[in-house]
């Protein structure tokens, strides 16, 4: 199958300009400003964007493909998201991963899931793991899962600062990130330890030593939630001027609250001497986002939506952020961090994962390795038991 799209401002995550884009299968062939001189007998299909802009598909690296929650009791389990509350949010690459609940849902669990959405038209990888050490695996061992199982590129999401975590040593944090890193040099994996940050005053006080301590190479720490307190949000700029690459969620945040939203916390990064490729963004999608008391009871909850990842570029965009100084924290950056060299950029030889944008500056059109799964913001394709 053939598809052309024509005129379309493309920002590839850097902005080319109009172009026309030819994809054969699941890959782009040609980017440029000569329209392709296509047979008719190829029978190829044509979408003119008339100046519409295009964009790489996100690729979030952090979901619970599987529901996430739990601790609250059985009932407060998070279902697992469809395929199409991914792809209408313009996501078409997920890494997913186990969090508070890495017992009653397991690594085999997770594993099933990234089989059916790839099977369903999406990519998808994971983390073997969860909140606690020693970790969940499947097949004994961190750097075992990672080397043997295709779908599994780093360890995550590790609870640091967080009174739902293990309550790691600094021992521990070493062993599982030498682990991750190791399988990463076999494989050519992200090799990648994501770290779920928690509330707690110690915040990235066990990451900050393992720098200092140790040789293992700054990349492989990978933490998330840095800008749900403004003083972690300040640490964590500390630790990407080190060469870690710290990741932004997209969750609600509330008027005078301690924290910044996802667009907020970005447009602070792109304003700082950080480099520029160390921050990716998230939408913990299918997570839990519980309050706590300072007793540890739980007295507030919700779950995260893929939908949030559009919103904050929207909010970026009417904020007159540069696409192109935005994007590449849904999209070049994430592939950097986990490795999927052919991801996160339009040009000859990657995915055809491509978003484009309407009017409203979210998600209107949404393909995935080459085929159209959103139309007109309606899912063409839907998860088998949508």
């Amino acid at each position: 199958m053939l598809t052309l799209i024509s005129n379309a401002e493309v920002f590839a995550p850097q902005q080319l300009g109009l172009m026309n884009v030819l994809i054969a299968g699941e890959q782009i062939i040609y980017v440029g400003m000569k329209r392709p001189d296509l047979d008719e007998c190829l029978d190829a299909m044509q979408f003119d964007l008339e100046g519409g802009r295009l964009i790489p598909g996100f690729i979030d690296a952090h979901a619970h493909v599987t529901g996430g929650g739990g601790e609250a009791g059985y009932e407060t389990s998070v279902p697992a998201p469809f395929l199409s509350e991914f792809t209408t949010a313009g996501v078409t690459t997920v890494a997913g991963l186990l969090g508070t609940d890495d017992l009653v849902r397991t690594t085999s669990s997770l594993i099933s899931r990234l089989k059916a959405l790839h099977a369903e038209g999406m990519t998808a990888y994971g983390y073997t793991g969860g909140y606690h050490l020693p970790s969940t695996t499947l097949t004994g061992s961190v750097k075992s899962d990672i080397v043997h199982v295709e779908e599994l590129i780093g360890v995550g999401e590790v609870a640091i600062s967080d009174h739902r975590s293990s309550q790691p040593t600094l021992q521990d944090i070493l062993k599982v990130a030498s682990e991750a890193h190791v399988a990463g040099l076999m494989t050519g994996k992200a090799g990648v330890v994501h770290f779920h940050v928690g509330d707690g005053p110690r915040g990235l006080e066990l990451i900050r030593q393992a720098l200092a301590t140790s040789e293992i190479p700054p990349r492989v720490f990978y933490p998330t939630h840095v800008n749900r307190r403004k003083e972690l949000f300040e640490e964590a700029l500390d630790v990407a001027r080190s060469g870690c690459t710290i990741d932004i969620t997209a969750f609600p945040v509330e008027e005078g609250e301690n924290a910044y939203s996802a667009d907020e916390a970005l447009l602070r990064y792109l304003e700082t001497d950080c480099p520029v490729d160390g921050v990716t963004i998230s939408s913990d999608g299918g997570g839990c986002l519980p309050v706590f008391d300072e007793q540890g009871n739980p007295v507030g909850l919700d779950y995260a939506r893929a939908s949030a990842l559009p919103e904050t570029l929207k909010a970026l965009v009417e904020n007159e952020v540069d696409l192109a100084r935005s994007l590449p924290a849904f999209t070049s950056n994430v592939a950097r961090v986990l490795r999927l060299s052919y991801k996160g950029t339009i040009a000859p030889g990657m995915d055809a994962d491509l978003i484009v944008l309407g009017e409203d500056n979210l998600p209107k059109h949404v393909m995935a390795r080459g085929q159209w799964h959103v139309k007109d913001k309606k899912p063409l394709i839907r998860g088998t038991f949508e």
